[in-house]
């Protein structure tokens, strides 16, 4: 078995468990170490299903709290069967090149529409990146601080394209990667590239901020698309 179908089994796996649980929405999932145990999974193969299944919208993770199987009314919004679609015929290097279509354009207009508790939490957020503890909550930090840059543009609905694009890329990009135990670097490249976008949102100034994005996206993806 290849690296992908193992990390499909792994999802289907947990997706099957979760239908068979009794767990209702809103119920937090046995911790990590337990549930791989019970899946016979390790527990990265764990993490990578739980990132799929968190980008379809099925679980939520929060950090310090756990892993919790959404609510009706965060399911019903969901646009799993897009996902599963779109991830499907998508390519690591095309869901990058969505997101440089989109994500500068997103960042200059919240350079004009962010409000302030959003430039608070997107320094909080960019911090708490230089603590994680390992790739997996760096990722999640990371995720958020994206949506919230999106949600500070102030259109709706190229928030929601966002939201579409982010839970692709995790799937056919995030999900599969190898990544080691730890968290990322002190000089990871995206601390400084992130507090670049933060410095132009916080400046109101909209070509800084496209700028600087579309420079963070540029590294990420040479940084984990080497080959491509």
């Amino acid at each position: 078995m290849n690296y992908f179908s193992a990390t499909k089994t792994s999802r289907d796996e947990l997706a099957n468990w979760l239908a068979n649980s009794g767990a209702t929405p809103g119920d937090r999932l046995p911790p990590e170490r337990d549930l791989s145990v019970q899946l016979g999974v390790s527990r990265g193969e764990l993490r990578k299903a739980l990132t799929a299944l968190e980008a379809e919208g099925v679980v939520e993770r929060h950090v310090g709290r756990g892993t919790f199987l959404r609510a009706p009314a965060a399911a019903d919004k969901s646009s799993e069967p897009l996902v599963m679609r779109l991830a499907e015929i998508t390519s690591p290097h095309a869901a990058m090149m969505a997101r440089l279509s989109l994500e500068p354009e997103l960042a200059a207009h919240a350079a004009i529409h962010a409000a302030p508790r959003h430039l608070t939490e997107a320094r909080a957020l960019s911090e708490g990146m230089r603590n994680a503890a390992d790739w997996t909550e760096y990722e999640q930090l990371d995720a958020r601080l994206h949506e919230l840059i999106a949600v500070a543009s102030g259109n709706p609905l190229l928030a929601e394209l966002h939201r579409i694009v982010n839970a692709v890329r995790v799937s056919v990009v995030w999900s599969k990667l190898e990544l080691p135990q730890d968290g990322p670097p002190a000089d990871y490249h995206s601390f400084a590239e992130h507090d670049e976008i933060i410095s132009a949102l916080e400046s109101r100034d909209r070509k800084a901020a496209h700028a600087a994005m579309r420079n963070h996206l540029k590294s990420v993806r040479a940084t984990f698309l080497k080959d491509d």
